[in-house]
């Protein structure tokens, strides 16, 4: 089913929201106005570049299965006051909130579970705000177009995955439906250097660490590139890893490589590229992004093996390079409990679910209060067995 076109809007007095086809329909700097203000954390998935990036290069848009859509609010005067980043979805992939058992059982029951509606970054399992709006009552407003375009457009749903605390609130309020998940994440507790961090844990994890990042560097040069440092030989090497990746895990990379020239060239200084390199030729490679408080791993590749070089380029030298741009945590992407034992706690993350068909929506709820509380006691149990010293607090 095609998405509506983007002339579809609703007027109110002083407000206008509205689809768009595109963010080359809203200036980049209205854009980034709302999606980074400078008084909020700096997230770089929001920006126009990232985003737009996705849809110029064929990323999302026809034919991939992410339509985009974005809802705008302007007031009055036609200023932009609010967005929602909004694509109509014919499938579930690349999302990381699974809902494959959700669209088996709508069918089963004679429904359409597909099109659906999906605020989030495309593949990027990144929580940050999902209404960009400076108030409360716009984003209120804002979320309950974005419920009723569902309805009018014909969808099974509206859902939002990894809204911050806030925004999950925010959306609780008006009816969408919690759902709880985790990831692991590293926090810096202030420290100088890695062995600051390293003497948090219990003597034999310490000792387990030492070995292996030894191991993993035994013969390899490690290098860390962002901004004017980054060459297309880099991204060349990239590419190729994340492909030989991509084609294991999911059977296709999302990605192309059209997309990674945009990255390069609109936030090279937000990307810090890790290598490695073995009798001077590269062999490996992990991509991540620079936030104002954060460091987000996102993808990795090799292109020859080598014991350890996952661990090593996606968690311990993203843990150096917290601690050596002085962020708060690094957020490794989702799933992956290999990442406890490197000192990667357990958090939950969550997503939120409008569900147009009332028994439908009557069954989830009853499901996601069973999973919200087998997500507390995963991440319980899972802390207690953390490498962390047991006199350490949390």
């Amino acid at each position: 089913m095609a998405p509506p076109p983007a002339d579809d809007g609703e007027t109110a007095p002083t407000l206008t929201v509205q689809p768009v086809d595109g963010l080359t329909e809203i200036a980049r700097e209205d854009w980034d106005r709302l999606a980074n203000p400078p008084d909020l954390e700096f997230d770089p998935f929001l920006s126009w570049d990232f985003l737009q990036a996705l849809e110029a290069s064929g990323c999302v848009g026809e034919g991939t299965g992410w339509m985009q859509r974005h809802l705008i609010a302007r007031d009055r005067a036609g200023q932009l006051v609010g967005a929602v980043p909004l694509y109509v979805k014919s499938h579930s992939m690349g999302e990381y909130v699974f809902d494959h058992a959700w669209a088996d059982a709508y069918e089963r029951a004679g429904g359409q579970y597909y099109p659906k509606l999906l605020t989030a970054v495309p593949f990027s399992p990144v929580t940050g705000r999902r209404i960009l709006a400076d108030s409360a009552e716009l984003r209120r407003a804002l979320a309950l177009a974005a419920c009723d375009i569902t309805t009018r457009w014909g969808a099974s749903g509206w859902h939002v995955n990894f809204p911050d605390a806030a925004g999950l609130a925010e959306l609780h309020e008006i009816g969408l439906l919690p759902r709880a998940d985790r990831q692991y994440i590293w926090s810096n507790r202030n420290y100088g250097s890695y062995d600051d961090f390293l003497a948090d844990l219990a003597s034999r994890k310490r000792k387990a660490l030492r070995k292996e990042r030894a191991a993993a560097r035994d013969g390899i040069e490690i290098e860390h590139l962002t901004g004017d440092q980054l060459r297309p030989e880099h991204w060349d090497v990239f590419y190729a890893c994340y492909q030989e990746t991509g084609s294991r895990k999911w059977g296709y990379p999302y990605l192309n490589r059209a997309f990674f020239d945009l990255l390069h060239q609109r936030l090279a200084d937000r990307v810090l590229l890790v290598m490695a390199k073995k009798d001077g030729r590269y062999i490996a490679a992990a991509l991540n992004l620079i936030g104002s408080h954060a460091l987000y791993g996102r993808y990795w590749g090799k292109l020859t093996d080598h014991p350890f070089l996952h661990f090593e380029l996606c968690y311990h030298q993203a843990i150096d390079a917290a601690i050596a741009l002085g962020l708060e945590r690094v957020e490794a992407g989702a799933q992956g409990e290999h990442k406890l034992a490197r000192g990667y706690r357990p958090s939950q993350v969550h997503s939120a679910h409008f569900i147009t068909n009332e028994g439908f929506r009557q069954a989830v709820d009853q499901y996601l209060d069973q999973e919200r509380a087998a997500v507390r006691t995963e991440i319980r149990l899972q802390d207690e067995e953390s490498p962390f010293r047991k006199d350490l607090t949390p």
